[in-house]
């Protein structure tokens, strides 16, 4: 995707901005508005996200009209998702995996399967592999992950850096050699708790 922007938009930096805006957040282009699932979305908002006037917004849009492959994509772009920054509030584990270049597709299907073989309930799979770079999984796990898994997923070739953000209060419990672990203090107490 992030290649079609490249080739469409090479002359055009500021319209390139704004398409980059709308593509990474799901927002899509319909009747020459801008919405978010079906909820419509000011031009000055993206204007201020893209860091451009509303002028470059509408030479975008009408760009992306103009241009039937881009017309197509961004009609159908929507939105997602991501329960990774409330999972530790719902006492939800998150794991991030980099995922070094080339080896995205077989490592995905290696680590969900060790994560089914520990009985481990996924909530959601988000997964981001550039053209250029490594990739990253993030996974929310129902309940708090097994710490025997961390070492079996940092075996899987293709797995960089594995970081775990946690709602779990006893920090002990979560050291281990294989992660990076971020103790979530936002937490919310339990009703017994407070």
């Amino acid at each position: 995707m992030l290649l079609i922007l490249e080739h469409y938009f090479r002359s055009y930096s500021a319209r390139k901005k704004v398409a980059e805006v709308l593509y990474t957040n799901g927002l899509s282009i319909r009747d020459s508005k801008i919405y978010s699932g079906k909820v419509e979305i000011p031009i000055s908002s993206v204007a201020n996200a893209a860091g451009v006037n509303r002028k470059i917004v509408y030479h975008t849009i009408e760009f992306v009209e103009k241009n039937y492959p881009l017309k197509v994509i961004f009609e159908k772009l929507q939105p997602a998702a991501n329960l990774s920054n409330i999972a530790p509030e719902m006492g939800w584990d998150v794991l991030e995996i980099g995922i070094k270049k080339g080896k995205f597709a077989c490592t995905i299907g290696k680590v969900i399967t060790a994560l089914f073989d520990y009985k481990c309930h996924i909530r959601q799979v988000l997964g981001e592999e550039p053209i250029t770079g490594s990739g990253k999984l993030t996974i929310v796990l129902e309940g708090t992950i097994p710490v025997d898994i961390i070492s079996q997923i940092r075996d899987v070739k293709g797995v960089g850096a594995i970081s775990l953000h946690t709602s779990q209060t006893d920090v002990d419990k979560l050291i281990c050699n294989f992660c990076e672990i971020k103790y979530c203090p936002r937490r919310v107490p339990d009703v017994e708790e407070a």
